[in-house]
């Protein structure tokens, strides 16, 4: 039987020797890992429900969300984890290490052709060397530490080929950005990409980093790059393993086939507030920026590192600008180290932090304020994401010649003088919230509704990433919402029993599974959308917090605060004002087991 690239790894790692899309499948996990911020709840989950590990070779920690230390309850959440891998003698790559995702590539712990999991929305990262990777919840990873497995729904495939040269000025990023441009949050929702072409075959490890680490931004599940020959070698070096390359079947069936003209490439930003909205640099040449940041988990490689130093050689950061660099790993910010980069960053006027992840995951460097405008590296510019103001996504190289121009720009047009500051005299002010609790749920269900008829709608306009630290499920309803513009006050309306109803890719970005318990402490029976991020779908599933999905509910005429009833059995959701009803996708199996028993870890 033909297979994709994801359906042979998932064979590979099941009891099966062909698996199909939407089937349900248990898979075995080759390297498990919890960050600083997921793992104290890991370890809470596993010490509550009495479970033991399976594998302590191949199971991690990874604190990387917040390597300073700098916040107390990151400091103590880290601490807690280091305490329980003492105990049971669990492999930390501390502080000191840098990003968790890039840590199990360079140490040699991933291969092509393995399965990964971890706290990080970004795990996909590993389809860069052809491996499988996927952020989960906390509730998914303490149930892989104890089993060493978990449930997976086998993802259709989508075969993506580029053709034609690429043009000069054109960075991984730069890649990306035009294929988000192309498809969007939400076209290739839930699929597996393989990524093919002449020129995708030359991608160095680095460029393929970038690539796939965005695949989360795209709603797709993996972006995954077949393994060339140095990827090979690069891995087989690292692991001291010998690797045998993991290809698709030649006659493989994908659920579609795309090709786009490589040589129609341009350089590209996101807009702030959606990293989709990704238009061509010149649209928005010379926007006055305040800060640049370059590094994350999409852009913190040494070739990244390297581009950023050519440009800051011999030049000033512009007066009053902050540049703020961050290389993604402690091995890569030594290279920086010997070959002088860090010397060439200092003398520019940068600031350089230790590895890790930084802005985007809000405990290190690269946060910004009220009104600053941003040009970041980073994958993701959600509103509040990097902080209060606004952040334009680019590549290193147009990061860094912003940051000496003083505006956004290329390399090429990086002006003589710098863009001076002028007063504006405007400031901007921040905002607060409230609570309540969570109600067991019956299989058919009655309540009123709240319409949001917003597509995308982001984790970090759910639950925004300032409140992580939080792991009590009371202490989480008041929050819910107060990052989505409309809805800030949603928290204070909402009675225990409503029913939110909403549109396609909702619960995209992060994996924090803080976006689903907001809604259990609330006491928020069920959310209907057209469609859902696929790491908040397993997480609500795990919580056994009732989600499902819908095509067409137009004929039920449902007005705000409409009094419905749902059956998750029969999959029917009916209108108590008019008895109108529609068909909608009912719970499979494997959501009604778990919904029944109250939980994965019950």
């Amino acid at each position: 039987m033909a297979l994709t690239l994801i359906e042979k790894i998932l064979a590979n790692h099941s009891d099966k020797e062909v698996v199909k899309p939407g089937k349900i499948i248990d898979i075995k996990i080759d390297v498990r890992v919890a960050r600083d911020f997921g793992g104290a709840n890991v370890v809470k989950n596993l010490i509550n429900n009495g479970l033991e590990l399976d594998d302590i070779t191949k199971t991690f920690f990874t604190f990387d969300c917040n390597p300073t230390g700098s916040d107390q309850k990151y400091a103590a959440n880290q601490q807690y984890c280091r305490m329980f891998a003492r105990e049971k003698g669990i492999k930390v790559y501390d502080v000191n290490s840098g990003i968790g995702t890039h840590l199990v590539i360079d140490k040699g712990l991933a291969l092509p052709g393995s399965t990964i999991v971890s706290t990080d929305s970004h795990a996909n990262i590993l389809g860069a060397i052809g491996a499988f990777g996927q952020g989960m919840g906390d509730r998914d990873i303490a149930a892989a530490w104890a089993t060493g497995r978990c449930w997976f729904k086998v993802p259709k495939s989508i075969k993506l080929t580029l053709k034609g040269k690429r043009p000069i000025n054109i960075y991984a990023k730069d890649i990306v950005l035009n294929l988000l441009n192309k498809f969007g949050a939400n076209q290739l929702l839930g699929y597996s990409i393989e990524l093919y072409g002449e020129e995708v075959e030359k991608l160095t490890l680095d460029e393929r980093i970038t690539i796939s680490s965005m695949a989360t931004e795209m709603g797709a599940i993996i972006i995954l790059i077949p393994p060339s020959d140095e990827i090979i070698s690069y891995c087989e070096e690292r692991s001291s393993k010998k690797i045998d390359k993991i290809v698709a079947n030649p006659d493989a069936v994908y659920d579609k086939e795309y090709e786009l003209d490589f040589s129609t490439f341009v350089p590209m930003v996101s807009l702030p507030g959606h990293p989709d909205d990704s238009i061509d640099i010149n649209e928005v040449m010379k926007t006055k920026i305040d800060s640049a940041f370059i590094g994350s988990c999409t852009n913190g490689r040494i070739e990244d590192l390297r581009e950023t130093a050519k440009i800051l050689k011999n030049r000033k950061i512009a007066p009053g600008v902050v540049l703020k660099i961050v290389p993604s790993t402690d091995e890569i910010w030594n290279k920086c180290l010997e070959e002088g980069l860090i010397g060439i960053f200092k003398k520019a006027g940068a600031l350089v932090g230790n590895a890790g992840c930084a802005g985007c995951a809000a405990g290190q460097i690269g946060q910004n304020g009220p009104g600053e405008i941003t040009i970041s590296t980073g994958n993701r510019n959600f509103a509040g994401k990097q902080g209060k103001g606004k952040v334009y996504l680019g590549s290193p190289a147009e990061v860094a010649a912003s940051a000496v121009a003083g505006y956004i720009t290329t390399p090429d047009k990086i002006p003589e003088k710098p863009a001076e500051f002028k007063a504006t005299g405007e400031f901007e002010k921040p905002s607060a919230p409230q609570k309540e609790e969570f109600i067991e749920k019956p299989v058919v269900i009655e309540g009123k509704v709240w319409l949001i008829g917003k597509d995308n709608i982001d984790t970090d306009m759910i639950f925004h990433n300032r409140y992580l630290t939080i792991t009590e499920i009371n202490e989480m309803g008041q929050y819910t919402f107060d990052n989505l513009e409309g809805w800030k006050d949603f928290a204070e309306k909402v009675e225990p029993g409503d029913i939110v109803i909403t549109g396609k890719n909702f619960g995209a970005g992060s994996s924090r599974q803080q976006a689903v318990d907001c809604f259990k402490s609330l006491g928020v029976q069920v959310i209907l959308a057209e469609s859902f991020g696929a790491i908040y779908e397993r997480n609500a599933i795990n919580a056994a917090f009732p989600i499902l999905t819908y095509k067409d509910i137009s004929s039920l005429e449902l007005k705000q605060r409409d009094k419905i009833k749902i059956d998750f059995e029969k999959g029917i959701l009916t209108n108590l004002e008019n008895n109108k009803s529609v068909e909608i996708d009912k719970f499979s199996s494997v959501q009604m087991e778990i919904f029944k028993k109250g939980g994965l870890l019950k």
